[in-house]
């Protein structure tokens, strides 16, 4: 049997080979991670929908099929998943009181693959009200605190995920992007996280309580969060490809990290953007992921003509974003016509970001502007400040970082950089070409070697 302490610091694949080479079983690897939310939870609250009972069940189960030798990649490890994914006979809310009563009787899409692959689901974690937060906090199950402080948010709308996972409860999380709500945690708490390619990886099953899903989104995904970056390409393998419908049709194939050596990879730092400050020790991290790159050969550049125009895109962004989430609610409309004009845009901006990708391989952007940040609780976003250098800035301009890669359906991981001089992780946006996934993941994970 594995120490506890060793437990808690294993990845998902390294618990998933742990288990398979039967040093322990999964239902021990299931107690244990019980054990540790049960002992260390109350006051980060992150794993808010328990489903202990049933989880000790999976694990009996992947104890059995490893017993006859199984190798699902994901046989027995014990997980979460953010509470706006659909579980069959757990409530999915989003926050929201109404949404209680309503029945869930399917899983979502992203965890029949994770339970196919092996997973044992412990529970939901916490997520910001409606999915509308870089903190995360509503009426039903409070609020998360960052368990590397808990004066402070480990982000949002993701940031029980992230919390669950920097508490060392569980290994692997579940999580959703639209505007950094996977970047922005992972950043917030020292982790790395993947918003993958626009469409990569199905959304059914993640709906607003009560929607079915039948308008396609442009702009959000689903993606995983860990404490290794490896983890997130097994995630990746474990969840992408079509639907059911679409797979008649075609399947899977991402390519290979476009270099295999770091020395050839051609790299463009964006640290400034017009809307949206960022501080020194935000962009002193930027710089030394940068600096560490040139180091090993690569070609670093911080202009490049052809990056979109950031003012306008982020304009288009907003728009196409607000169009959407407020899909049904009432207040101001747009017509057809402005909504075809907005999806045109994007088209533009992806064809862009291909040209611009010709010339590069990944963009480096700050995710956010400040680390982890102290709770706020000014209902009202549009009076909230950040204290930025001294400086008081608009809460609601840090969208602007995630603006690209929502806006361009290009896929990023964030990678653990630095600390800030109270000890809070700092980490990088690695953007990369839209469907070439692989080439992020690689470069994340070349940095997580050169640390050990």
């Amino acid at each position: 049997m594995l120490a506890s302490s060793d437990l808690a610091n294993l990845g998902a694949g390294a618990l998933a080979q742990a288990l398979r080479s039967r040093r322990l079983s999964a239902l021990e690897a299931c107690d244990a991670a019980i054990a540790r939310i049960e002992a260390g939870d109350r006051d980060i609250n992150a794993v808010v929908v328990r489903d202990f009972d049933r989880a000790r069940d999976q694990a009996r189960a992947a104890d059995a099929a490893l017993a006859r030798g199984e190798q699902q990649p994901l046989l027995g490890v014990p997980m979460t998943v953010k509470e706006s994914f659909d579980i069959a006979g757990l409530p999915t809310t989003w926050g929201f009181d109404f949404a209680r009563r309503l029945p869930v009787t399917q899983d979502a899409l992203a965890v029949s693959r994770l339970k196919a692959a092996g997973a044992v689901l412990l529970g939901k974690t916490n997520c910001a009200l409606a999915l509308a937060d870089w903190q995360t906090a509503n009426p039903i199950h409070g609020r998360t605190a960052n368990p590397l402080d808990l004066s402070r948010t480990p982000g949002g709308s993701s940031g029980g995920a992230a919390a669950a996972l920097a508490a060392g409860f569980v290994p692997l999380e579940l999580g959703s992007d639209l505007v950094g709500s996977i970047r922005i945690p992972a950043h917030f708490c020292g982790l790395f996280g993947h918003r993958p390619s626009q469409g990569l990886l199905p959304r059914r099953g993640h709906d607003f309580p009560g929607h079915d899903g039948a308008t396609e989104d442009p702009l959000s995904v689903i993606g995983p969060l860990a404490r290794h970056a490896d983890d997130l390409a097994l995630a990746l393998d474990v969840l992408a490809g079509p639907d059911a419908n679409e797979a008649i049709a075609w399947r899977l194939a991402l390519p290979p990290p476009r270099h295999a050596r770091i020395a050839d990879l051609r790299v463009l730092v964006v640290a400034e953007h017009p809307a949206a400050a960022a501080s020194g020790e935000v962009r002193a991290a930027l710089d030394q992921f940068a600096d560490a790159l040139a180091r090993e050969g690569a070609t670093v550049s911080r202009t490049n003509p052809l990056l979109p125009d950031p003012t306008a895109l982020l304009k288009a962004f907003e728009g196409l974003l607000m169009a959407f989430v407020t899909q049904g609610q009432p207040g101001p409309v747009i017509s057809a016509h402005e909504w075809l004009a907005l999806l045109d845009e994007q088209a533009r901006v992806r064809r862009r970001c291909a040209a611009l990708f010709e010339q590069v391989d990944v963009v480096l952007m700050p995710p956010f502007g400040t680390a982890a940040f102290a709770h706020i609780e000014e209902p009202d976003m549009a009076r909230r400040r950040l204290r930025i250098d001294g400086v008081d800035t608009p809460y609601e301009a840090q969208g602007a970082w995630s603006a690209l890669a929502s806006f361009a359906g290009l896929p990023v991981t964030v990678v653990p950089v630095a600390r800030t001089a109270e000890g809070l992780p700092v980490g990088v946006q690695i953007i990369g070409p839209a469907l070439h996934d692989r080439t992020t993941l690689a470069v994340a994970r070349w940095w997580e070697s050169r640390k050990h």
